[in-house]
C-alpha cells in the first residue's frame, strides 16, 4: 500500500508509504492520500496527521518511473488528480496536520503547504525544484505560496528553485513549528490531541473562516496551474537534469 491509514479515536493518521523512493508521487500514491483523507471524512475522525515512512515526507514526482504517454486530456486529468489533495485536504473540516522531516519537494511541499499547521524538523528540507527542471507547480501553490511568505519571497523559492531547512522555513512562515529531528511525529500527534479537546463546530469554523479568504480566486489559480503544467510537459523542457528532485 502506498498510503497507510489508521485512526486512533478521533485522530486519523496517513502515512505515505514508498520509503524506497523517498515516498515519491506516483498516480497511485495520489490516489491512495485523496483515498485517505475522504475516508477520514466519511469516517467523522476531526483531526488528520499527515506523514511519511523512512526518510522523508515526500521527495516529490518519482523521475525513475518511465515518462507518461498520455493526451493532453489525459495530463490534465492526472494533474487534476494531484490538485485534488489540496481540495479534499482544505474541505476536511477539522484541522490536518503536516508532519514533515527530510525532503518535502515539488509535489511533496505542495501536500504539506495545503495542510492547516505544519511541523517540520529542523533539518527537513522544503523547495519547489519544478522551473530548474522544465516543469510547473500544480497543487494551489501559485496562490497559497504568496499569502505564506509574500510576493517577493515566492518569487525567489519557485524561480530558483532553492531549498530551505525546516528551521529557515519556519523563520519564513512556511511551517507553523520546528522540531528537532525525529520528533516531528510526536509532536505533530500530541497537536491533534489538543485540538480534539476543543469545541468540535468552533474549530471546525476557525479552520473556515480564514481557508474562505482564500478560496475565493483559489480555484481560478489551480485552472491555470494546470495549463501552465500542460503547456510544459509539451515544450519538451523536461529533458532537463531530475535529480534535485530525489537527491539530496
Amino acid at each position: 500500500m502506498e498510503v497507510e491509514y489508521s485512526r486512533n479515536g478521533e485522530i486519523a493518521l496517513v502515512h505515505l508509504n514508498r520509503p524506497e523512493r523517498l515516498n515519491a508521487v506516483t498516480p497511485a500514491l495520489t490516489d491512495g492520500l485523496a483515498a485517505a483523507l475522504a475516508r477520514a471524512a466519511a469516517e467523522g475522525a476531526r483531526v488528520v496527521v499527515l506523514a511519511g515512512r523512512g526518510r522523508a515526507f515526500c521527495a516529490g514526482h518519482d523521475l525513475k518511473e518511465p515518462e507518461p504517454v498520455e493526451t493532453p486530456v489525459q495530463t490534465r486529468l492526472r494533474l487534476e488528480a494531484i490538485q485534488e489533495v489540496t481540495r479534499l485536504t482544505r474541505r476536511f473540516p477539522g484541522p490536518v496536520i503536516a508532519a514533515v522531516h527530510g525532503y518535502a519537494l515539488g509535489a511533496g511541499c505542495e501536500f504539506a503547504l495545503a495542510c492547516d499547521i505544519v511541523v517540520a524538523t529542523e533539518d527537513a528540507q522544503l523547495g519547489f525544484p519544478e522551473v530548474g527542471v522544465g516543469l510547473s507547480v500544480t497543487g494551489g501553490i501559485s496562490r497559497l505560496l504568496p499569502m505564506l511568505v509574500g510576493w517577493a519571497k515566492a518569487k525567489e523559492l519557485l524561480l530558483l528553485g532553492e531549498r530551505v531547512s525546516g528551521a529557515e522555513a519556519a523563520r519564513l512562515g512556511l511551517v507553523a513549528r520546528v522540531v528537532p529531528a525525529g520528533e516531528h511525529e510526536t509532536a505533530a500527534y500530541d497537536l491533534a490531541q489538543r485540538l480534539v479537546s476543543r469545541p468540535e463546530l468552533a474549530l471546525s469554523l476557525a479552520k473556515q473562516v480564514l481557508d474562505h479568504g482564500l478560496d475565493a480566486t483559489l480555484e481560478e489559480a489551480m485552472v491555470r496551474e494546470v495549463d501552465h503544467a500542460i503547456l510544459t510537459s509539451l515544450s519538451g523542457e523536461g529533458e532537463a537534469p531530475k535529480e534535485a528532485f530525489t537527491r539530496g
